[in-house]
């Protein structure tokens, strides 16, 4: 079980958000930080903390040169999502991403592409691919949800789902998108699906308000999986304290 640091770029601003808001016209912003992306790359290098994850929020340019400048602060120590592809993986790998974070590419009209799936293993390598299965509970049933978590798919968190899926990745980050940026508890439904899933690394994210919740999940997982915390964190202007969850 790992700490897993983020850094959220919007508008070429570190900031932290409640996703299930975030549109092309309207989001519910919960920080914006004064330091730049490779600020917070820094940190996260100094304290030996590898494998967080810089996203990029929106299309801007100066989104992509902030995670950019982040990739380079802290080479092969980073992952980056945000509108990846099979064209501007490499690139971002390149770059110096150590895996790239892809969502809504693997998907079309709302269902797995197997095809992209394949294709991206084959060209991408499985090693440097993280799949972002962020879900929203739609009854008793968590759905994976794309374009910025703004569409539903057909695709259920299943530990059979999650076994297939392996074959194409490294690592799963999953985002409970009820939860994400209110500060309210942890997904424990969503939690004890994951922890009977055993093949590759999981992150879990959202919710999370203080130490309790991560003992939570500590307990839930079984010490096996991974989570971020943003909004909580005193460094985003929360009350949790980040020297808290240095190793």
């Amino acid at each position: 079980m790992e700490f897993r640091p983020c850094i959220d770029v919007y508008k070429g601003k570190v900031i932290q958000v409640v996703g299930s808001t975030l549109t092309d016209k309207t989001v519910k912003i919960n920080f914006t930080a004064r330091n730049d992306a490779a600020y917070f790359a820094k940190l996260y290098k100094k304290d030996g903390l590898i494998n967080g994850h810089v996203i990029m929020l929106d299309k801007q340019k100066q989104t992509q040169r902030e995670a950019l400048k982040a990739l380079k602060a802290f080479p092969k120590g980073l992952c980056v999502g945000g509108g990846i592809t099979i064209n501007n993986a490499k690139g971002f790998l390149n770059a110096g991403a150590r895996r790239v974070i892809i969502s809504s590419y693997i998907f079309t009209d709302k269902n797995l592409n197997q095809k992209r799936l394949q294709k991206l293993a084959n060209t991408i390598g499985k090693e440097n691919l993280i799949f972002d299965l962020s879900c929203k509970k739609i009854g008793k049933t968590h759905f994976v949800a794309i374009n910025r978590w703004q569409t539903l798919t057909n695709l259920k968190i299943t530990v059979p789902n999650l076994s297939m899926l392996s074959k194409y990745c490294d690592e799963f980050l999953i985002h409970s998108i009820d939860r994400e940026g209110k500060r309210q508890g942890i997904d424990k439904s969503l939690l004890k699906i994951l922890k009977n899933f055993n093949i590759i690394p999981i992150t879990y994210a959202g919710g999370i308000k203080n130490m309790a919740d991560i003992e939570k999940i500590k307990n839930i997982g079984d010490e096996k999986i991974n989570f971020t915390v943003g909004s909580a964190l005193n460094i985003f202007g929360g009350n949790l304290e980040y020297k808290n969850l240095i190793c």
